[in-house]
């Protein structure tokens, strides 16, 4: 029993291997790499969840089937449960897109632990310059559509993001938070710094809602009113 039982799993280890050569291959006979991600997506196992991510790292045309296949790469994995929330945190940690791990994510995991893995993996990131910061991005606007006493603190720095976009995001992500008053200082500073007409426009509005005086900066901040907005007689931003 035993020796069928190591069999068995020297089988199955080939058999993923064989699938997931398939699924990784862009130049894959598409009706085969669709025969391995049913085969991969029916283990049901945490090797074949490693093996099926790949699939979200490269596109194929036509359209349709790129998105077919990555639907049905989702599906097999969400069905796959709990097991395959270690081997798509650890995709996640190396992949340069993360919104299909995201997704995944949030149908397997908890709320508060899929937060607790995108402020990790957030950790690792400074505001330096980056070629391309879409993974922060992402992050980012995904913690904008979720609230967590975590966030704030986490996200508060990258108001001084070299990237325009991560600059705007956080704001949003702080906004989402309620965090406007905890961090108006910062965001101030951030604002009387500011080159972008969209950001400082998110800023005025972030300040406008929670009506926040920009005092003592009040100066400093008419020098960076935008079209849109203006100053009340208390230094809070109003809408034009």
């Amino acid at each position: 029993m035993a020796f069928l039982g190591i069999f068995g799993k020297k089988s199955e280890s080939a058999g993923i291997r064989k699938h997931a050569d398939r699924v990784a291959n862009k130049r894959a006979q598409a009706y085969d790499r669709w025969e391995s991600i049913q085969a991969l997506s029916n283990m049901r196992s945490r090797d074949a969840v490693e093996a099926l991510l790949p699939r979200f790292t490269f596109y194929v045309e036509p359209s349709i089937t790129d998105q077919e296949e990555k639907d049905a790469v989702f599906s097999g994995i969400v069905d796959s449960g709990a097991v395959g929330i270690e081997p798509v945190v650890a995709f996640m940690k190396r992949a340069e897109s993360i919104s299909w791990a995201i997704k995944i994510l949030d149908k397997i995991a908890p709320t508060d632990l899929v937060v607790g893995h995108l402020l990790a993996l957030l950790d690792t990131m400074d505001i330096e310059y980056q070629r391309d910061p879409e993974r922060k991005n992402q992050i980012l606007t995904t913690l904008a559509e979720r609230k967590d006493p975590r966030i704030e603190a986490a996200v508060v720095r990258f108001l001084g993001d070299m990237n325009e976009t991560v600059r705007f995001n956080t704001v949003a992500v702080l906004s989402a938070q309620e965090a406007i008053a905890n961090q108006s200082q910062a965001i101030i500073t951030c604002l009387c710094a500011e080159d972008s007409v969209r950001v400082r426009n998110r800023i005025f509005e972030a300040l406008a809602v929670a009506k926040i005086s920009v005092k003592p900066q009040e100066e400093q901040v008419k020098a960076r009113l935008t079209a849109n907005y203006t100053l009340d007689n208390n230094g809070v931003p109003k809408k034009k």
